[in-house]
């Protein structure tokens, strides 16, 4: 039996996130490359350029026009202004034709690379979906974000922190059916009814791999609009705000009618009754943002006409 016949005949696409990646970029071909070359006959590599300022997307065709007799298919899709890591992932996975489609949200390699097609072997036991999280470079922030959306989700998985996934075109069609924006990939990929699996690794320089999330400001935003859109958090932190708030009223108004009936001056009440009032609309404001919120993130779903723009597609290998 030769090595060819020993290789996986699955086609394989792996959607790559590129935003100013320069430092990483060869250690990250030389590792990609050989995995999949080495397991599989057949295989595309789509890197997503998400209006990188630095040379990420010249040392990718530096690199291919170095090895281009053992390189397989390679495509850079350049979208026309930066539009995150979300909208730029989905424009990759939509991009894609392989039966199964790796997602790799960075480039940055801090794990065994063996874990690659570890994460695809699993997902063959069953799983449509199986996800690689790296557990030691997980900041506070993070694990509250999860811990608050795990423990309101509507969905029984558990979402985590993610480097990269495998996807089986089953999953990436149960996705393409629901014919509407999505402002997370993760959670619609753990609301899509199908089995899913997360393997964790332990990285050697976590703080490393911090400093590839997204930006704060980024992060905050899809925060938000994940809560919003797939659990319903909000509106029970707006019942609790109103329970608070009428708990306070009752107070406050009991004071008012004590300060009335013992004191012999009652407008010295006045103090309780601004508090009262101040305390009620800073209430109905914030139960109001939250509904402005709502209301923000429905429209945003409903009518988006577009959930990325590609200014063009650069094919570097058509092997």
């Amino acid at each position: 039996m030769n090595e060819t016949d020993m290789k996986e005949k699955k086609f394989i696409s792996a959607v790559v996130y590129l935003n100013n990646d320069a430092p990483v970029v060869n250690r990250f071909l030389d590792v990609i490359t050989s995995v999949l070359s080495q397991n599989f006959t057949g295989y595309e590599l789509i890197f997503v350029d998400d209006a990188s300022t630095d040379d990420s997307v010249a040392k990718i065709k530096d690199y291919y026009a170095a090895h281009s007799e053992s390189v397989q298919m390679a495509s850079v899709i350049r979208l026309n202004h930066y539009q995150g890591q979300e909208s730029a992932m989905n424009a990759g996975r939509d991009f894609a034709i392989g039966d199964f489609v790796f997602e790799f949200d960075d480039m940055l390699i801090d794990y065994d690379p063996n874990l690659i097609i570890e994460v695809y072997r699993k997902s063959l036991t069953g799983f449509d979906i199986v996800s690689v999280g790296c557990e030691n470079a997980r900041s506070i922030s993070s694990k509250l974000f999860y811990g608050v959306y795990n423990g309101v989700s509507k969905s029984g998985g558990k979402l985590t922190s993610e480097t990269f996934r495998v996807l089986s075109r089953r999953a990436i069609n149960q996705v393409k059916s629901i014919d509407r924006y999505i402002p997370y990939r993760k959670a619609i990929y753990m609301n899509c009814g199908l089995e899913t699996t997360t393997l964790n690794y332990r990285s050697p320089n976590p703080s490393l791999r911090k400093q590839t999330l997204k930006s704060r400001h980024e992060r905050s935003s899809l925060a938000i609009d994940s809560l919003i859109y797939f659990t319903n958090a909000m509106g029970k932190l707006a019942g609790i705000m109103c329970f608070v708030f009428a708990i306070v009223a009752i107070a406050v108004s009991a004071d008012i009618v004590y300060e009335t009936i013992a004191l012999t001056h009652p407008v010295e009440g006045w103090r309780s009754t601004m508090g009262f009032l101040s305390v009620g609309f800073f209430g109905i404001f914030l139960i109001l943002s939250i509904i402005i919120r709502y209301l923000s993130v429905l429209i945003n779903v409903s009518f988006k006409q577009s959930r990325y723009l590609i200014a063009d597609v650069d094919k570097i290998t058509t092997k």
